[in-house]
């Protein structure tokens, strides 16, 4: 089965500065849908995302308090994402990634699109 995905970036500055834009990311007309609540184990957790996925939201819990560092496979660097705020990320192909944890995590969810 598979579901046509939009996925859309909006940022919203007030106050001192107005500003308001909206990025449209290409609709994926076979994308997964899949949501996926997960946990991550200590160090290098690799994520294979599902058939037709074109996209990963990764959203921490809301009390997060571990590191957890994208990375394009085990030994690269990575990018540190922020402990409790959203992270959606457009992927090239489905090829899987990795999720490398400060310490357990219970709860993180993946919204594939």
């Amino acid at each position: 089965m598979s579901v046509t995905s939009n996925r859309k970036i909006t940022i919203q500055f007030s106050s001192d500065i107005k500003y308001s834009q909206e990025f449209a990311a290409a609709v994926n007309a076979s994308g997964s849908g899949n949501d996926i609540l997960t946990n991550l184990s200590s160090g290098a957790n690799t994520i294979t995302p599902p058939t037709g996925a074109k996209a990963v939201t990764i959203i921490p819990p809301a009390a997060n308090a571990v590191t957890i560092t994208l990375k394009g496979l085990t030994g690269d660097t990575g990018v540190p994402l922020h402990l409790t705020d959203p992270t959606s990320i457009g992927l090239a192909s489905a090829a899987a990634f990795v999720l490398t944890a400060g310490g357990a995590l219970t709860g993180i969810r993946l919204i594939y699109s």
